[in-house]
């Protein structure tokens, strides 16, 4: 069986699978999954056209990495095959761990379980199947790889993740203003040391990258709506949990019944296989089943907002730059109250409060984007930039939020 098979990619174009193993583990059920895992959770309520999956993006990664180390390859860096495999299966394994709608549900369905975590021990997992073949990549996902470029490439302030993520999600979207200018900066990536920095002449690029990144979060990883709709989601599932957990009888599939049932943390992955049963056959289908059965349920509050999401009648949202004030939140309560009718208990449940936050580049960080001057020289690009945007786009922005139903709007 010819296993070299050849994707067509919307952003791309034709996207090569250069190994077999490559294949077996894109045609194993741990990352068909991410077919059924929409890369921008609820983001397609704001970007209708915003419906690509996390399969998309662990290909069009891996494409990414493909490029890197060809570039690398040509300017003289020694890459073995083995090494490039393990770097390709790191940053095409780097999400599998993903639960239902990417980073929506993380702290709704678990208790202090990670994607990345999960990410990790799938890996293991598929390593054991195929006899340790997956131990380098592994290492280089970790971080444990004596030659840390290979960590960089695959995690770190400017990496394959994160160029592919914008590429694809601003072609999505119609956000043109979020493009990176991916195939610049790697074409201008370099090692020097064994840590991965890029040449002088990409200052102007890198910052680009960054401001690239900042306008996708204001504009579409954290709008304002798809935060109303996120946070509408999570408290759907947070309710239903705690319906569930009190002794209520809530449907859903056996999947997702499980994990309303009981907290689970990453020891109960580590420890009990059918934990990870669990979860490899949960996905985005399991929350919106659940979500149209939860129209009909007897509790109020459950029922509203199920059919509220399903209808896109989405919570009203007011940000701020200061924390709302109690006074504030009780008054909204209150009024939430007298309209539906509610517990002041059962009311507060249709009050969201909380805060999001942002900042494009930790200048100061551990892996910090990193220049080689014309002088060979090694710099921060925050320093070699001429420019004050790079430190300043380093800025954390925090804003607060308090969504509502509308009906009480006025």
């Amino acid at each position: 069986m010819n296993k070299k098979k050849i994707f067509n990619d919307p952003v791309y174009g034709f996207v090569t699978i250069s190994t077999e193993l490559l294949f077996d583990l894109i045609e194993h059920p741990y990352f068909q999954r991410l077919r059924r895992i929409q890369q921008l959770g609820l983001t397609m309520f704001v970007y209708p056209g915003a419906l690509h999956t996390r399969f998309h993006h662990a290909l069009g990664a891996m494409h990414l990495m493909t490029l890197a180390l060809r570039t690398l390859k040509d300017k003289g860096v020694k890459i073995s095959a083995k090494e490039g495999e393990a770097a390709l299966i790191a940053i095409l394994l780097h999400d599998i761990g993903h639960g239902p709608l990417s980073h929506a549900l993380e702290t709704a369905i678990f208790h202090e379980v990670h994607h990345e975590h999960l990410s990790l021990h799938l890996m293991q997992k598929l390593n054991a199947e195929h006899g340790g073949k997956l131990d380098l990549a592994i290492r280089i996902f970790q971080g444990t790889y004596e030659r840390p470029f290979f960590h960089q490439l695959v995690s770190s302030q400017l990496d394959m993740d994160r160029l592919d993520y914008l590429n694809r999600d601003s072609f999505y979207t119609g956000v043109q203003e979020g493009r990176p200018g991916a195939d610049r900066l790697i074409k201008m990536l370099t090692v020097v040391d064994e840590k991965l920095v890029l040449e002088e002449k990409a200052v102007y690029s890198i910052e680009n990258f960054l401001v690239s990144r900042r306008l996708m979060y204001w504009q579409v990883y954290l709008h304002k709506t798809v935060t109303s709709a996120e946070q509408m989601i999570i408290r759907i599932i947070q309710r239903a949990r705690d319906l569930v957990r009190s002794g209520h009888e809530v449907p859903a599939s056996p999947d997702l019944h499980f994990f309303l049932s009981k907290p689970v943390t990453i020891t109960d992955f580590e420890q009990d296989d059918t934990v990870l049963h669990r979860f490899v056959q949960l996905d985005d289908t399991d929350v919106w089943s659940g979500v149209k059965l939860w129209v009909n349920h007897p509790d109020k509050v459950l029922s509203y907002m199920a059919r509220s999401i399903l209808d896109r009648k989405l919570f009203k949202i007011i940000l701020q730059t200061e924390p709302f004030d109690k006074e504030f939140k009780a008054g909204v309560v209150e009024l939430i109250t007298e309209h539906f009718g509610l517990s002041l208990e059962d009311a507060s449940q249709l009050m969201l409060a909380g805060r999001i936050s942002n900042n494009a580049y930790d200048a100061d960080g551990k892996d910090a984007i990193e220049v080689l001057t014309k002088r060979g020289h090694v710099v921060n690009v925050a320093e070699a930039s001429d420019l004050p945007n790079i430190r300043a786009l380093g800025q954390r922005v925090e804003k607060h939020y308090i969504c509502y139903p509308k009906e009480i709007a006025g």
